[in-house]
């Protein structure tokens, strides 16, 4: 981090402003060449914006912040031009001839933020989702994450098992002091229960956490023509699949995310499920069995004729309907729809809705987001119950206790992450 970086911070041009964002040592001289003076810091000033040669780039606003308390941890500068293409290339090409300034990586500002101590791993993983949210719900979480959220929960149990390692040394390093217990196992050993059954509520939100992030998988099935690409076009509301009356039309999965009631859903289309001899079919075919058997809500669809066997798929994640409500009646309590007349389609949204909402729960619940703290999550909930099974001595239970917060660390970053670094900034942009 000798290096000063720099980049455009404030999203794609042309654009009415655009920001140009500094941070390193060189921050300070890199303002003064462009634009004289150093301002006051946290202080906005109006200049003119010079190049090398002392000819005008732009008017705009100056700002400096002073390390170490800034978002990066370093010193950091910010230009506000006006968003032309012409106007921030030429101020990053004056930037970029000064002596140690270099064009940033994508997320090499908010990874300066991590390795300066401003933020943890999952404050970071939190931007992340913040800037790649679609929905309601997705911004609420990746909010709540990127404040902190997730840190504070894994900080509390990791001060915990401190708490309960200092207690098991003070009883063997002080045995001979009349107010430190020889029952320490005994007495930390219900706390440490209570955080196993923590992270098993915790890991029991996992898949909540998957459908937040990623979105309700919803998987439209049925034989040929009997309306799964016209139920998504009109569910996306634009022509999204091909709809043909020749049987077979349909052969690769087709995705189409919605926003439902601020849930993301993941709708997908698939070919009809019959017997072919179509070697192209049968693949598309088989896609589609795999499809039904990942999803979250299968929308089974017939038109009159006998559904296709999919026992395969839990009973409780199959939504039957009847297509064509405008050419078939429906029997009587089942969900009946019409892509041509719109009818039913409210119901059949609604039913999706609630569907998605019950798989979600409690919005507001903290729950593991990513594969990687599920793993993490998992592995100390496993050996941290062990050694409680296990019972061993003092000194060993104490090593146990320190190997589980330690892994616990790798969470929000204090341990063991250097090779997941470069793989968790590289999602997010350059200028961030």
């Amino acid at each position: 981090m000798s290096e000063t970086i720099v980049a455009l911070s404030s999203g794609a041009l042309p654009a009415g402003i655009a920001v140009v964002r500094i941070s390193g040592p060189a921050t300070r001289d890199a303002l003064q060449r462009v634009a004289g003076p150093l301002p006051l810091t946290r202080r906005a000033s109006l200049r003119w914006i010079r190049n090398g040669g002392g000819e005008p780039i732009d008017r705009g606003l100056v700002l400096f912040f002073e390390g170490p308390t800034t978002v990066t941890g370093e010193d950091l500068g910010e230009l506000h031009l006006h968003g032309g293409r012409a106007v921030v290339g030429a101020c990053l090409e004056t930037l970029t001839s000064l002596p140690g300034i270099r064009l940033a990586q994508a997320g090499e500002f908010t990874r300066r933020a991590f390795e300066n101590g401003r933020i943890d791993l999952t404050e970071a993983e939190g931007l992340a989702e913040l800037l790649s949210a679609e929905t309601r719900s997705q911004h609420r979480q990746a909010l709540a994450q990127s404040g902190g959220s997730l840190r504070r929960l894994y900080e509390g149990w990791m001060a915990q098992l401190v708490r309960a390692r200092a207690l098991l040394e003070a009883s063997f390093d002080f045995s001979d002091e009349g107010d430190v217990a020889s029952d320490v196992a005994d007495a930390v050993r219900p706390a440490l229960t209570g955080l196993v059954a923590e992270m098993d509520r915790h890991l029991a939100g996992a898949r909540r956490g998957e459908i937040l992030r990623d979105g309700f998988r919803v998987v439209i099935a049925g034989r040929p023509n009997a309306g799964k690409s016209s139920l998504l076009n009109a569910l996306a509301d634009r022509d999204v699949a091909i709809v043909s009356d020749r049987p077979g039309t349909t052969r690769d999965l087709i995705d189409v995310t919605l926003d439902l009631g601020g849930l993301p859903v993941r709708l997908t289309d698939t070919a009809g499920l019959r017997e072919s001899e179509d070697s192209l079919e049968t693949e598309g075919i088989a896609r589609a069995q795999a499809a039904m058997a990942q999803a979250d809500l299968v929308l089974l669809l017939s038109d009159g004729e006998a559904s296709p066997d999919i026992s395969d798929v839990p009973d409780r994640r199959v939504l039957p309907v009847r297509s064509k409500r405008d050419l078939f009646p429906a029997p009587d309590g089942m969900l009946a729809i019409s892509t041509r007349t719109g009818e039913g389609l409210d119901d059949l949204i609604a039913a999706i809705g609630t569907a998605a909402s019950n798989a979600v729960g409690d919005p507001a619940e903290l729950v593991p987001t990513r594969v990687r703290h599920r793993e993490i999550v998992a592995a100390s909930r496993s050996r941290l119950a062990a050694v409680l099974v296990d019972a061993p001595p003092d000194e060993i239970f104490a090593e146990e206790l320190r190997t589980v917060a330690e892994r616990l660390g790798a969470l929000t970053g204090r341990t063991g992450v250097e090779d997941l670094l470069d793989v968790i900034f590289s999602e997010f942009c350059i200028g961030k």
